[in-house]
C-alpha cells in the first residue's frame, strides 16, 4: 500500500476509519464479556490486581468449605450429647423404679403340723434324722448345703445354723413353724439330698413369693451400653469428637496463622468419660447402692451440659468467623470485579457513537476522494 499515493485527506480519514472500528471491536469485545479488561493487554495493574483479589477469594472459599464441615461435625457432637442425656434420663427413671420397688423376700414356711419350739430337739420328729443334709440356693447363687445336727441338737440350733448362710434367714413364726427366706427377693429353692428333712418340715420346692430389683439392674446396664454405642456412632467424615484423641483444628485464612482447635473429650460411660459404672447383680438390694448410681447419673449429665456448652462458644467461633470469611469473599470478588467488570451502559452508548463514527468516517472519506476524481472530468 507504501506503493500508492493518497492524499493527506483520503490518508487522514481512511486512519480514523481503522481508529474507529479498532474501538468498534474492543467495545463489541467488553459487551460480549462484561469485562473491560480480558487481559493482560488491556491494563496490566488492573488485570494483575484483580487476578490476585479472585486468587485469594478462591483460597478463602476452600477454608470457607472447611468451616462448613466443622459445623457439621459440632453439630454431630452436639446431637450426641442431647441423646445420650435422654438415655441417661431413661436410667435415672429405671433407678427410681427400682428404689421405688421394695425388697420383699422369698420366704418358705413350714406347713409341718407340728409346732416346733426352739427346745425341740429336731430329731425327735418323724422323719427327720441326724445327719439329714438339703440344700438351699437363692435365686442362680451356687446351693448351699445344710446338715440337721446331732440327735440332741435343737431347733433353735437349726435356725442359727439357716440364718448363718449368706443371703438366707430363717426364723420361729408365733405358731412355732420354721420359716426360711431369701434376703433379696429371688427365688428360694430348697432340695433334699440325703434323707427327707426338708420334705418332712414342709419347705421343699421354689418359693417365688419374693419381690426383686433384678430387672431393673438389667435394664439400666442395657441402657448404658446403648450410651457407649451412641458415643461411638456420633461421628462425623471420622471425626468424633465425643471421643478421645479426635480433636479437631479449623483454619480461618489462607496462611494457616488464625484457627481454632476443638478439643475432643471421651464421653462414654468408663471411669474416663462419665463415670457410670455397671450395675453388678444383685448389687440394688439396697437403697443406698441405687441413689448412689442416681448421684452418677446426676453427675453425668453435668458433665454432658458444660461439654455441650464449650462446643457451642466453639461453635459460635466458627460461624461467626464464616460469615467473616464469606463477607471477606464477597469483599474481594466486588473489588476485582471494580477493576475488570464493563459498565455495559457505557460500553452500549459507546457503540452507537462508534457506528455513527463509522458511518461519518466512510461519507468523509467518501467526499475526500471527490476532488480525485474531478481529475476524469478532464479526459
Amino acid at each position: 500500500m507504501g506503493d500508492i499515493v493518497l492524499s493527506a485527506g483520503i490518508r487522514s480519514n481512511l486512519l480514523s476509519i481503522q481508529n474507529t472500528a479498532k474501538l468498534l471491536d474492543q467495545t463489541q469485545t467488553r459487551l460480549a464479556t462484561g469485562l473491560k479488561v480480558n487481559g493482560a493487554i488491556d491494563d496490566p495493574t488492573a488485570f494483575f490486581t484483580a487476578q490476585g483479589l479472585n486468587n485469594r477469594a478462591r483460597d478463602l472459599e476452600s477454608l470457607l468449605s472447611s468451616m462448613d464441615q466443622a459445623i457439621q461435625t459440632l453439630d454431630a457432637a452436639d446431637q450426641g450429647i442431647q441423646s445420650v442425656i435422654k438415655l441417661i434420663e431413661n436410667a435415672k427413671a429405671t433407678a427410681n423404679q427400682a428404689l421405688e420397688t421394695k425388697v420383699k423376700a422369698s420366704a418358705a414356711t413350714s406347713t409341718n403340723s407340728t409346732a416346733f419350739v426352739a427346745t425341740t430337739a429336731v430329731s425327735t420328729v418323724t422323719g427327720i434324722d441326724a445327719g439329714d443334709i438339703f440344700t438351699i440356693q437363692v435365686g442362680t447363687a451356687a446351693a448351699i448345703a445344710v446338715t440337721v445336727g446331732a440327735s440332741t441338737s435343737h431347733v433353735s440350733a437349726l435356725v442359727a445354723t439357716i440364718t448363718g448362710l449368706t443371703g438366707v434367714t430363717a426364723s420361729l413364726t408365733s405358731e412355732g413353724k420354721i420359716k426360711i427366706e431369701g434376703d433379696n427377693g429371688e427365688d428360694l429353692t430348697i432340695t433334699d439330698t440325703t434323707g427327707s428333712a426338708a420334705n418332712t418340715l414342709g419347705v421343699t420346692g421354689t418359693a417365688t413369693n419374693g419381690t426383686n430389683r433384678r430387672t431393673f439392674e438389667s435394664d439400666f446396664n442395657s441402657l448404658r451400653v446403648q450410651m457407649d454405642q451412641l458415643v461411638g456412632d456420633a461421628s462425623y467424615k471420622g471425626v468424633n469428637l465425643l471421643q478421645a484423641n479426635n480433636d479437631l483444628t479449623v483454619f480461618f485464612n489462607e496462611g494457616q496463622t488464625s484457627s481454632l482447635t476443638i478439643t475432643s473429650r471421651l464421653m462414654d460411660t468408663s471411669s474416663g468419660g462419665l463415670n457410670i459404672s455397671e450395675i453388678i447383680a444383685k448389687a440394688w438390694t439396697t437403697d443406698g447402692s441405687i441413689n448412689s448410681a442416681i448421684d452418677q447419673l446426676d453427675q453425668a449429665v453435668n458433665t454432658l451440659r458444660q461439654q455441650a456448652s464449650t462446643f457451642g462458644g466453639n461453635l459460635s467461633v466458627v460461624e461467626t468467623r464464616s460469615d467473616f470469611t464469606e463477607n471477606m469473599i464477597n469483599t474481594l470478588v466486588g473489588g476485582a470485579s471494580n477493576l475488570t467488570v464493563a459498565d455495559t451502559n457505557e460500553e452500549g452508548a459507546n457503540l452507537l457513537a462508534l457506528q455513527t463514527r463509522q458511518s461519518l468516517g466512510t461519507t468523509a472519506l467518501s467526499l475526500a476522494s471527490q476532488a480525485d476524481q474531478n481529475v476524469l472530468q478532464l479526459f
